[in-house]
């Protein structure tokens, strides 16, 4: 314990320990933010409608038939059983329109839309009802409806329907046992129900919703033409556009499927749960795998430069931006043979975690961009005030404070990158272990590590030679 290298790393770790803590802390504060944040996103859902997804119009009608069978005492009984039958349309097409319309919950802000669509299904001469049961069994068949299911019709502002150019009313609600959100018309003539003529349906909507747009495509050829003034799409589900194009002022882009790339068709007879582009819903015990889920498209509204996520992997580099700032410190400790006490470190250490803390209190006002300036600017000459101090000069403090602004630099760069983040963050640890190294190459650490400092040893020494003199 006499040796002086031993001591001082004793007291860094206990000191990078507590700093650790307050590390901590701080995400745990980030994390809080993050959960307010989600939280002000589903009041926002709540109040007005969720991610929509939009899929149909399908002619449906509901038929009950009779089935026999035996009970318990071995008795034969009849009983009347509900199905449905389907059209689904040749052809689909989609004009749509996305207007961005943002709301704010306190500091959060949620990127809701309002989406203008004119959807347009052809439905081929003979494309009659599927799903007839041989026999006498069916008793009785409802008029054949018009549905469109949504997945949130709260956000419905407007629609309009027409059936080969007729007008004809909108009724809330599907009738079906499973997509049962969403729109019906009103009964249609029971002969289109197996009627030999084609049927152009044409539906005008106007639909508000949060973050997220889909479609599922029911029809034989689907094109979809989607405009937005949103200029960071994230587009998934099952199928990528097949042309797009991304500005400042928003994006477009348009897809085209086919029946033969898509089991959408098949899934929606088998009524497979409908889940957030392909992701399936974990409540639902059925739906745990996107296998089962109705393949879907579209985008997502997403903020690249959220504070909340940014700030969050900000926070996990700080026990390395600690470490660096250390190692940076003993720099000097070591070749100007400088003594600097663990408290000097810890207020080092502490002004960092600090910076985090300014980072995302300041990124809710004025933009991460402007936060992370501020926050580090701040720190910088904070740092760069109190080295010149403990490293003795001013001369020695400049370059401390311009390590520091290289390391909040690269720092934000990092935060920017997503595929290549790790190999600049590699590269960067690699360039400083080798600065460290070809900087310590002639250090004698056993001496160092020997006494107080080199300069009583010395004095020592010339005493025991000149007792006179030191006397």
């Amino acid at each position: 314990m006499k040796n002086r290298l031993v001591q001082k790393a004793l007291s860094l770790a206990i000191t990078i320990a507590l700093l650790m803590v307050a590390l901590m802390m701080i995400s745990d504060v980030v994390r809080d933010r993050i959960y307010n944040r989600d939280r002000a996103m589903q009041s926002v859902v709540n109040s007005t409608a969720g991610a929509q997804t939009l899929f149909g119009p399908v002619l449906a009608q509901r038929c009950s038939r009779e089935v026999s069978g035996k009970d318990g005492e071995g008795r034969v009984e009849t009983r009347l059983v509900s199905f449905q039958r389907y059209a689904l349309p040749d052809e689909i097409t989609h004009q749509a329109r996305t207007d961005m319309q943002p709301r704010a919950r306190g500091l959060y802000q949620v990127n809701t839309f309002l989406l203008a669509d004119k959807l347009v299904a052809r439905f081929a001469p003979g494309n009659q009802l599927q799903g007839k049961p041989e026999g006498a069994s069916v008793r009785h068949c409802d008029a054949p409806r018009l549905i469109l299911p949504l997945s949130d019709p709260r956000g419905i502002r407007s629609a309009a329907l027409q059936v080969d150019g007729k007008p004809l009313p909108l009724e809330p609600g599907t009738g079906h046992a499973v997509y049962s959100r969403g729109l019906q018309s009103k009964p249609l003539p029971a002969t289109m129900a197996d009627s030999s003529a084609a049927m152009e349906v044409v539906v005008q909507l106007q639909l508000m919703g949060t973050e997220r747009l889909a479609f599922v495509p029911l029809g034989g050829t689907n094109q979809v033409s989607m405009q937005a003034d949103w200029p960071h799409p994230s587009f998934g589900g099952n199928f990528l556009p097949l042309s797009r194009e991304v500005s400042d002022q928003g994006f477009s882009a348009s897809w085209s499927i086919p029946a033969l790339a898509s089991s959408a068709r098949q899934a929606f007879v088998q009524e497979r749960p409908l889940c957030s582009l392909g992701i399936a819903d974990t409540s639902d015990p059925y739906a745990s795998n996107e296998s089962q889920c109705l393949e879907q498209f579209g985008t997502s509204f997403i903020d690249p430069v959220n504070p909340y996520s940014l700030s969050d992997r900000a926070t996990k580099y700080g026990v390395l931006f600690v470490v660096l700032t250390f190692v940076a410190v003993a720099m000097f400790e070591v070749l100007k043979k400088l003594r600097v006490h663990p408290v000097q470190y810890l207020l080092v250490g502490s002004a960092l975690c600090i910076f985090f803390l300014l980072l995302i209190s300041l990124s809710e006002h004025v933009g991460f961009s402007q936060a992370y300036a501020i926050g580090a600017s701040a720190c910088v000459l904070l740092l760069g005030y109190y080295a010149s101090h403990i490293l003795g000069s001013l001369r020695r403090g400049l370059p401390f404070a311009a390590l520091i602004a290289v390391m909040y630099g690269l720092l934000f760069v990092l935060l920017q990158l997503e595929q290549t983040a790790l190999a600049v963050g590699s590269l960067a640890l690699f360039a400083v272990l080798a600065i460290v190294m070809v900087a310590t190459r002639k250090v004698d650490w056993y001496a160092f590590g020997k006494g107080d400092s080199p300069e009583p040893a010395k004095a020592a020494k010339a005493a025991a030679y000149n007792p006179q003199e030191a006397a």
